[in-house]
């Protein structure tokens, strides 16, 4: 750039040679090409010594990319290569930064149309030294880039779900889609080339109205608007919070993340908040109802009025032996329906062998007369059914007895009688 201001001001070649301290020939090389000059391709290409190894090199790397320059150089030595370890520590990059060489698509979605899932596990340090671990649901709005993140302890199915009720009271409405990975509270796996997800999660997209989507295998960065704030979080908030209780956590993670919502996004250069305004109408309206997240377990009624569920016995009404009834299980709560109509609500004790009951359903199979008719006959008070039985005094067989005297059967037994 020196060189071509100079020569706009009338300086000649020599003159900017030495105010510059570099050769004429220099100076009339970056004049003739007005800027950077075009390399020199008529060189011919220095031979290297690793010239007749490359077919090796490249074959171990086909086989495994995994090979390191030392693994290589070792069994190089072997085949009498003369070169140092840093020729081939070079070929080796060249090769693997060639081969893992990738391309991404940015996409930026509409308002309202996608948001991301994803958990993260954090651990908590008690006092005495042990760890205990906590999980960070995620749920981030592809346009606006506004989070909603809480803590639990578990990564159950109905927790999962809880997650997603509260995301969405939070942002006030539901995206189109939903994507996640391949985590098992959402993918089966691939039935006729179709992903298969699991039927509660689907019992549950239908009611808030969004469709669940699944990332390809070994593929975080379609998923990186969420994975990118995992980073954010652990760094801006976690490092260095004084934990006391999950419930706070959640409070002042709730806290943190709205006071940066005011920051101006690094990818959209736009206020988060002021981009939410934008999106929030385009997310769907809510449904009325919330979607019950308790889990789902079907057992059949015992002969005893019962039905067993984790090593205790609960009683149900009589009339319902031998049918399929649902259990509804949530937080040491149990609701036993039978359809959709609810029969009964109990608490689920703590320890195993519990009879659980209320006590009119036993009352109300006492009061049930025919009930006891088919259990006691025909149900008269003191009377019983007599059975069939043979008679005394009608022989089962004819038989004609000879009467003998005494004497006969002494004899026999080899007495004598006096």
């Amino acid at each position: 750039m020196d060189i071509l201001v100079m020569m706009r001001k009338g300086l000649t070649q020599r003159q900017i040679a030495k105010k510059l301290g570099i050769s004429r020939n220099t100076v009339k090389k970056y004049i003739d090409n007005q800027g950077y000059p075009e390399p020199d391709r008529s060189k011919t290409n220095r031979k290297s010594l690793l010239d007749p190894f490359q077919g090796n090199i490249a074959a171990w790397l086909e086989e495994d990319i995994e090979y390191k320059a030392t693994w290589i150089y070792d069994r190089l030595r072997t085949m009498d290569f003369p070169g140092s370890y840093e020729i081939v520590k070079r070929a080796v990059h060249a090769i693997k930064d060639e081969r893992q060489k990738i391309a991404y698509m940015r996409f930026e979605t509409e308002p309202g149309f996608q948001s991301q899932v994803d958990f993260g596990e954090f651990q908590v340090e008690n006092a005495d030294g042990t760890i205990n671990k906590l999980y960070l649901f995620s749920m981030i709005l592809g346009f606006s880039r506004k989070i909603y993140s809480e803590f639990v302890e578990r990564c159950d199915l109905p927790t999962f779900l809880d997650c997603h009720i509260h995301a969405f009271d939070y942002f006030g409405g539901v995206p189109e889609e939903i994507l996640y990975d391949r985590m098992k509270n959402v993918f089966i796996g691939k039935i006729a080339g179709k992903d298969k997800f699991n039927g509660t999660l689907v019992g549950f997209a239908l009611h808030y109205g969004f469709k669940p989507m699944v990332a390809p295998a070994y593929a975080a960065w379609v998923k990186g608007k969420v994975e990118r704030p995992y980073y954010f979080i652990r760094e801006g908030f976690w490092r260095g919070y004084g934990f006391i209780c999950r419930e706070t956590a959640n409070r002042d993670l709730l806290q943190w993340l709205q006071l940066k919502d005011q920051r101006i996004h690094g990818t959209t250069h736009e206020v988060v908040s002021q981009r939410f305004e934008r999106e929030r109408p385009q997310l769907q309206t809510l449904p009325p109802q919330a979607f019950d997240t308790s889990w789902r377990i079907y057992r059949k009624v015992n002969k005893d009025c019962t039905v067993r569920f984790e090593g205790n016995s609960y009683v149900v009404p009589h009339t319902l032996v031998g049918r399929d009834l649902i259990l509804r299980v949530k937080d040491r709560c149990m609701r036993i329906f039978e359809d959709d109509h609810l029969i009964v609500t109990y608490e689920i004790p703590e320890g195993k062998g519990h009879l659980i009951q209320d006590k009119k359903f036993y009352k109300a199979l006492t009061m049930d007369r025919e009930m006891n008719r088919r259990k006691y006959g025909h149900g008269n008070p003191g009377k019983g059914r007599a059975k069939c039985t043979i008679s005394p005094i009608k022989p089962l067989y004819d038989m004609d007895v000879e009467i003998r005297p005494s004497y006969i059967y002494d004899r026999v037994a080899g007495e004598v009688r006096i």
